[in-house]
């Protein structure tokens, strides 16, 4: 990214080069600029407001990073948290109007402008920083977004956080620990106690990562995960039985000679494959039970 002029100051260009061109007056105050002199370099240097204080010293459009960065630079002590906070560690999805951050203090949610400003007492030890953006953990983000989502999303939320490999099991339940009262979080102590044993980092999707939990739930002996058989890594796999369960996704059809490559290596090692599309691991879980048994 280019700065607007090579005549801004030298520590504005070094501050905005670390934080995707973003610059706060608490930063610039710190380093001796008077308020007068912020002001005249918002209004003849192009500097553009993001949030009040906070502003873009670059020509381009902000992208989805910089929006990130923009808010936990609205004080020294913001953090990018709940909803944002998933979406930057790619566990969540979240394409609101707004940006949400949590400083600490006591009080309610507090919308600004672009910015949802949360505040809480239980910061410390909670937060960490993830490619340059200050937030909070993922387990933290976690446990805070229970208390705003369904079992359903929360289930989700829960194995893309351990399937992204972002949080352990044993590192969620510690933190689970310092939040005992929380909302949702019994919801997330039977989550981690149920299926502790899961081998969610193997997956390489929520289908196959919730195909796993149907399958404990049901009783049947749990599959290797995304083991080559035959040359061609298969989804769930039964080397005693010698079956395969393949979860199609949206991306099926697309390229049908490689699947049809597979399945033939597959049944050349003697193995029998179902297929089962990712709608039914959702929807109709029976089906994944019955493909088993």
């Amino acid at each position: 990214m280019t700065l607007v002029r090579t005549g801004v100051d030298a520590h504005v260009r070094e501050i905005a080069a670390g934080q995707g061109d973003l610059v706060a007056a608490w930063q610039l105050a710190a380093a001796g600029w008077s308020l007068s002199a912020i002001h005249h370099c918002r209004r003849h240097h192009g500097w553009r407001t993001v949030h009040r204080g906070v502003y873009a010293v670059g020509y381009a459009p902000l992208t989805r990073r910089q929006l990130w960065i923009a808010a936990t630079l609205t004080t020294p002590d913001s953090v990018l948290s709940h909803a944002s906070a998933a979406a930057c560690y790619g566990s969540r999805s979240f394409e609101g109007a707004f940006e949400v951050v949590t400083r600490p203090g006591s009080g309610g949610p507090r919308r600004l402008g672009r910015l949802l400003a949360c505040r809480s007492n239980t910061l410390e030890g909670n937060t960490a920083v993830y490619e340059g953006i200050p937030i909070t953990t993922p387990e933290r983000t976690v446990i805070d977004l229970a208390a705003q989502l369904d079992k359903k999303a929360t289930g989700r939320l829960f194995r893309e956080t351990l399937r992204l490999g972002l949080a352990t099991v044993p590192s969620l339940s510690i933190v689970l620990k310092r939040h005992p009262g929380a909302r949702g979080t019994a919801h997330l102590r039977g989550l981690c106690r149920r299926y502790a044993h899961l081998p969610y980092a193997r997956t390489r999707s929520d289908a196959e990562a919730l195909a796993l939990e149907v399958l404990h739930d049901a009783g049947v002996e749990p599959p290797n995960v995304n083991e080559r058989i035959g040359g061609d890594e298969a989804d769930l796999s039964w080397p005693a039985r010698q079956r395969i369960i393949e979860i199609d996704g949206p991306q099926f059809h697309r390229f049908p000679q490689d699947d049809a490559q597979k399945q033939r290596a597959w049944n050349t090692a003697g193995y029998d494959v179902t297929r089962i599309s990712s709608d039914d691991v959702y929807d109709r879980p029976g089906r994944l039970i019955e493909a088993i048994r």
